[in-house]
């Protein structure tokens, strides 16, 4: 029984493959894998580092399950990238006491309880540490912006509604609507325009995915006003910068720690309404869902493709804690059950308990894969 976690971004990296391979629209390559394979590295290398602080043998450090493609020997460890994009894992000497070397005074099953609780916390604390570091390079970039303008994104556009009848689509850049120009013009000056012309075909000039594009909407007429039925967010746009300073890192940890409170606070929030059945099927962003965020991000700039690979991390330390089995959380939760029992559960059980956390979430994982291609219809 290797230390083998259904890990959320080894889905998220084998349909990054895949919506390369089929050329789903909008899904980059380079940018979002380097983002997924990164991050999957790094939490492994958390766990990693955990095992060597602690003095257990290492004897693989894989990216990938299944067949060794190619690797080398560093010390007793056996670094490897295998065939399936299915992850990573961190195997240990004396992890398994059906195996040879259960009996290894330094394998993990011989150490104390906390020990093996700060081994199965070190991809947590690595992907946290990473979030930190990421927000606090942007945060530390907008600190030292002294000239910004204020650009739209749609963030949201109402089903059935005339912006979407009209060709609108969430991740659309506005840069005009009729005589109006963004950046430059105010928001307010546009709902005038869309009030003021129901009825009448109104010019949106906007950039998709990096190339420009235009669409004649038509505002319905309710309430006494035009209305197309969708929702922008203004993005800064930094027009003039000055050099780093020390304290901009300073400004920018503090940034990076309200930011990370600010976003658990929303993954929290969207949890808990998945399970009351609360969660709407367009808040739901799944794998292709990521990969296309990913790719936006990577072309736009890179201070907004390290927010989003932050934003990710975080996602994934959050998701890993949950008491899941075959999550880390899950793993710590039955350590701890042991713990306080004074009793090691049986292999056959544990197998049984993990196995079954497995299937849930891969079952999750599907349900979302599907929303994300029913999205790509639309």
């Amino acid at each position: 029984m290797h230390r083998r976690r259904l890990s959320y971004s080894f889905c998220v990296a084998l349909v990054a493959v895949a919506a390369f391979a089929f050329k789903v629209p909008g899904a980059g390559f380079w940018g979002p894998v380097l983002m997924l394979g990164g991050l999957i590295f790094l939490h492994e290398g958390g766990h990693f580092l955990a095992a060597k602080y602690m003095g257990m043998p290492v004897e693989v450090f894989s990216l990938g399950f299944g067949p060794r493609l190619l690797g080398f020997k560093w010390r007793e460890t056996d670094v490897r990238l295998s065939a399936l994009p299915l992850g990573g894992y961190v195997k240990l000497a004396g992890f398994n006491p059906e195996e040879p070397g259960a009996d290894d005074p330094y394998g993990f099953l011989k150490q104390p309880y906390g020990k093996r609780m700060l081994f199965y916390s070190g991809g947590i604390l690595a992907n946290l540490l990473t979030t930190l570091v990421l927000f606090t390079l942007v945060g530390a970039d907008q600190a030292r912006v002294t000239k910004r303008q204020e650009s739209w994104t749609v963030i949201e556009v109402v089903a059935g509604g005339a912006a979407e009848q009209g060709g609108l689509k969430v991740g659309d850049e506005l840069r005009g609507i009729g005589d109006l120009r963004f950046p430059g013009a105010e928001w307010e000056a546009a709902v005038a325009v869309i009030q003021a012309h129901a009825g009448q075909p109104l010019p949106f000039h906007l950039t998709r995915e990096g190339k420009p594009l235009e669409l004649a909407l038509v505002p319905r007429l309710e309430g006494g006003k035009g209305r197309l039925g969708f929702m922008p967010l203004p993005l800064p746009l930094p027009l003039e910068r000055r050099a780093y300073r020390a304290g901009d890192f300073l400004e920018g940890g503090g940034y990076a720690l309200s930011t990370s409170w600010r976003l658990s606070g929303q993954v929290f929030g969207f949890l808990k309404k998945l399970v009351t059945f609360q969660a709407k099927s367009a808040e739901v962003a799944g794998p292709i869902g990521i990969i296309r965020q990913g790719s936006r991000a990577a072309k736009a700039s890179l201070m907004d493709f390290l927010f989003m690979c932050g934003a990710i991390s975080l996602q994934l330390a959050l998701l890993n804690a949950l008491p899941i089995p075959a999550l880390d959380g899950g793993h710590m939760a039955l350590l701890t059950f042991e713990k306080l029992r004074r009793r090691d559960l049986t292999i056959e059980l544990k197998e049984k308990i993990l196995t079954g956390g497995f299937l849930l979430l891969a079952s999750l994982m599907a349900l979302v894969i599907v929303l994300d291609l029913l999205k790509l219809r639309k």
